[in-house]
This record gives structure tokens, sequence and C-alpha cells, in this order.
């Protein structure tokens, strides 16, 4: 019996730039530089704590909707001291998600409806428009200024309209590593007062944020708290990224209508998994010390890379390096270097298109140096030798 003809809600999107390049460097047997994830264990303390519930009766069934109260206490807290504002309530503005991308999905799906706007800051995170499209919105795109990936204010405004739903923003940002100011915060608080935009702040390399420059967080600021969904990973911070664990911070009524989405799409997360992050959350020192930990990576890949023909470009936060690389390969495109560099060198990297709707190419690609040393010396020196 033939199937029925039916039309693809996303026919121009195909398999993610991060599993291609991932499963070249396998075949390859390249050094995977490409895909965003460490290659280096949570904790100690906190695989032992996941192993000590994993072993408790009582702890294998679905825990509460929005989260377990005692970790959403503890998110609330350390919410409060990190950035010097009032407790967000545990009850009606925190809710565990499974990764930052079910609570992204489970935003957009709560807020947006078809015809509605998005503004979204390009190079930007490949998931932003394919969800925003799945919704029935309409992404607009406002591209970053080069080459320190800083928001064009004038060209933000111009492209803000009564349509115009949401925003969404990412610091620190992948894949450049820049960083908002105080002053963009203000900026970005100003264009929207008196507007009923929304704000979706992705904010899951919150710890990662080098040069003493801080980290300030829309929650940071009254006039946008009101009207944001703020995202954080555990994943990130705590270097599980498999374990598929984060919160969104928002008010009670925007969390509300996350709620009614997430209910849906996952109801609950992993009930052992957040017995264990809230065993280890109220101790601050793991995420105090991940600047200086992922500082010390960036820095040791610069240096290593020193003697290659990349030029590295300036990061400010997460665990990203775009370089460019003209010098080596003036003219060729970014896809087609990547490709070549994971087939001849044996390392791969993500080209920077894949950042764009469009495909726009600055010549650049993106490396992760969320690696152990021996990982990033073996891979700078292939490069070097290639």
């Amino acid at each position: 019996m033939a199937l029925p003809a039916f039309a693809s809600k996303l026919p121009d999107v195909g398999t993610s730039i991060f599993t291609v390049m991932s499963q070249l460097a396998t075949e390859c047997g390249a050094i995977n530089l490409a895909q965003g994830f460490p290659d280096y264990d949570p904790p100690q303390v906190l695989t032992e704590a996941l192993a000590q519930h994993a072993r408790t009766s009582g702890h294998h069934q679905y825990a509460p909707m929005p989260g377990l109260p005692r970790l959403r206490e503890l998110i609330s807290r350390k919410t409060a001291q990190l950035y010097g504002i009032l407790p967000p309530s545990p009850d009606t503005d925190i809710t565990i998600t499974s990764g930052a991308t079910e609570a992204l999905y489970a935003v957009l799906a709560a807020v947006v409806r078809p015809g509605d706007e998005v503004l979204v800051l390009e190079p930007a995170y490949d998931l932003y428009g394919p969800a925003i499209r799945l919704q029935g919105g309409v992404p607009v795109y406002v591209p970053l200024l080069l080459p320190d990936f800083r928001p064009d204010w004038e060209r933000v405004a111009a492209a803000l309209t009564p349509r115009t739903r949401l925003m969404l923003v990412n610091t620190p940002h992948n894949p450049s590593g820049a960083v908002l100011t105080d002053a963009d915060w203000q900026h970005l608080a100003t264009l929207l007062t008196d507007t009923p935009t929304l704000l979706l702040s992705d904010e899951v390399y919150e710890h990662m944020t080098f040069d003493g420059q801080a980290h300030h967080s829309a929650l940071q600021y009254p006039a946008l708290t009101e009207r944001s969904f703020v995202l954080s990973s555990f994943g990130k911070t705590y270097h599980a990224t498999g374990w598929k664990v984060g919160y969104c911070v928002a008010p009670a009524l925007l969390t509300a209508e996350l709620r009614r989405v997430h209910q849906f799409v996952t109801f609950s997360v992993s009930t052992p998994t957040q017995h264990a992050l809230a065993d280890v959350l109220a101790d601050a020192a793991h995420y105090e010390t991940l600047p200086d930990f992922y500082q010390q990576k960036r820095d040791l890949f610069v240096k290593l890379m020193a003697p290659t023909r990349f030029e590295l470009l300036p990061t400010q936060g997460a665990y990203f390096q775009l370089a460019r690389y003209d010098a080596i390969a003036p003219g060729e495109d970014d896809v087609s270097f990547a490709r070549r560099l994971t087939r001849e060198a044996g390392v791969a990297v993500v080209p920077v298109s894949a950042f764009y709707h469009d495909g726009t190419d600055h010549g650049l690609v993106r490396f992760c140096f969320a690696k152990q040393p021996d990982t990033l010396t073996a891979a700078a020196q292939r490069l070097h030798t290639w």
C-alpha cells in the first residue's frame, strides 16, 4: 500500500553539521574539535552522587513535572547569589528541562504563533531557526558586526516591528565567544521598553568568561527580567553534556506557559540525575573556578596554534575558538576547507557558515578547546605539520 504524500515541515534541513563533521572525524580517525563537548569526565563527586542515587530505592520513578523541589530551591539560591538579585521563586519561576535544547524548544512552542516574527542575531546556533519555523514563526536575522561579533543596535531597532513576538540572544556566544556587556543589555532594555516583545536569553556558557570579564545576565535588568526566559545548562557547567539537564528561569506568568508545553514534551527529567545535581550544587567551588579552568585551555590552545598559519580571533567566553584560514587556502569555501582539513590534517572543525541561515561564508572555522591538554597538543601538531 502506497504511503500518502506529505510535505516536510523542514524540507531544506538535513543532518546537522555537528553530526556530519563528527561522523567524518570518526571515519578519518581525526581528532574531533568540531562538536562542542569535553573529552574529560564530570567531577568525581557528581558521578559518585549519581551512582549512589541510582542505587537508592524510590529514585527511579517520575520526578515532579517542574523538577525536584530541592534542586529548584538550590537553583534559586545560586541565581540570587551569582547575580545579586532577589531569589526567583522555586515554585513558580524555575523549571528543570531535558537540556537547554528542550527548554528553548518549549519556550518557542509556548509563545510563538504562526506569522510571529522572532529576531535572531547571526551567526547563531543552528537549532534556533528550524525551531522557530516549526511553530510557524518567521525568523528575522540581524547579523552581528565582524570582527568582534558585536550587536548592531541600529539594525536591531530597525528590525523590531509590531509583529516581533520574541528576540533571541546568546551570551557568551556560540560560535564566536563574544560576551554581551552591561552597555549592550542597557541598550536592549531601552529598545524593548514599551514593546510587547519577549526575550529568550540563552546563557548556557554563563560560567565561562575570560580575562576578568563578568557574565551579565538578563536576570540583572528588571526591565528585561519581566519579559525574559533565561536558559542555563548543567551539561555545560559540569562537563556532562550527555546528561541533558538544563533549566529555565522566568517570571511566573511566562513559566506557566513554558510548563504547559514542557509537560507534553518530556514531562520530567531523569530523577537520579536531578538528585545528584542537587547534592553538588550547593558547593560553588566548581562553577566559580570554571572561568580560570577554561581560560587556561584557551590560552594553551592559542599558544599551541601560534606556529600554524591560522589567524585566531579573540575569544571572550564559552569554549570555542574561531580562526581564519586565508593564509592557508585563500578563496576556498569554509565547508570544503573543513572537510579537507578533517581528511588531510586529521583534525575536525565546524565551518562557521553553518551558523548562518543563508550560509554566509566569512572564511572562518570553529575549534572547540574543551579538551584535555594532550588532545589540544596533538591537534595543533597535526595542523602545524599539515
